[in-house]
C-alpha cells in the first residue's frame, strides 16, 4: 500500500477549499479537481474513498484548526471579561489571516454534508466553552441565558465587524478598517449587555 503524501493532501485540500469557493460544491467534482491540482484522479482516490470523503475530511481539517487556533492562550477557568477578550482577539486574527478558509466552512456549514462533519467536532470545544460560561454564570460575571442566545449577543457583533472589514464599502461608505479601538468599543458594549 502507497503511503500518505501529506504535501499532496495539503495541495489537494487547498485545491478543494478553492473550488469549493469558487464554484460551490455543485461545481466540484473529482476531475476538475485532479485538473487543477495537477494529479490524476485515481491519485485522489489513494487518499479518499470518494467526493464526499474529500470534502469532509477538507471540512474537518479546516475546522479542526479554526477550532485550535480560537482556544490558543484561552483558559476556560478565566474570568468572563479576559476570556470573551482572548476568544475576540483569537477569532477576529484567524478569520482576517485566513478568509478564503472562513468562507469555505461558511459554504460547508449549509451544506447537506455537514451534519456528517458536525459528529466528528466540537466535542472537547463544546467542553472548553461550556466551561467557560458556567464558570462565569456561577461567579455572576454572566447573566444566565440559553446558550443559543449568548452565543449571538458574545459573537455576532464581532462577526459583523470582521465583515465590514473584508467587504469593500459597507454601506456605500468609504471602506471599514477593524482596528483594536473599534474592536474594544464593541467588546464593551457586548459585556455591558452580558454582565447582570
Amino acid at each position: 500500500m502507497r503511503t500518505r503524501d501529506e504535501k499532496k493532501m495539503c495541495q489537494l485540500h487547498q485545491k478543494t477549499i478553492e473550488m469549493i469557493v469558487k464554484e460551490g460544491l455543485d461545481g466540484f467534482g473529482i476531475n476538475k479537481l485532479a485538473k487543477a491540482a495537477g494529479v490524476s484522479p485515481a491519485t485522489i482516490y489513494i487518499y479518499y474513498k470518494d467526493r464526499e470523503d474529500l470534502i469532509i475530511q477538507t471540512t474537518l481539517r479546516v475546522s479542526n484548526v479554526m477550532l485550535e487556533e480560537s482556544l490558543k492562550d484561552f483558559d476556560p477557568d478565566m474570568g468572563f471579561e479576559e476570556g470573551l477578550r482572548k476568544q475576540w482577539h483569537n477569532r477576529a486574527q484567524y478569520f482576517l489571516n485566513h478568509p478564503l478558509d472562513v468562507e469555505f466552512i461558511e459554504k460547508m456549514r449549509y451544506s447537506h454534508l455537514y451534519d456528517k462533519v458536525a459528529v466528528h467536532l466540537y466535542t472537547s470545544f463544546k467542553e472548553v466553552m461550556g466551561r467557560f460560561y458556567n464558570g462565569a454564570v456561577s461567579r455572576k460575571e454572566l447573566i444566565p441565558l440559553p446558550f443559543e442566545v449568548y452565543w449571538a449577543v458574545a459573537f455576532a457583533p464581532l462577526y459583523q465587524l470582521i465583515k465590514f472589514h473584508t467587504q469593500e464599502k459597507a454601506f456605500g461608505h468609504k471602506k471599514f478598517t477593524l482596528t483594536e479601538d473599534f474592536m474594544e468599543q464593541a467588546l464593551q458594549l457586548v459585556l455591558k449587555a452580558l454582565k447582570p
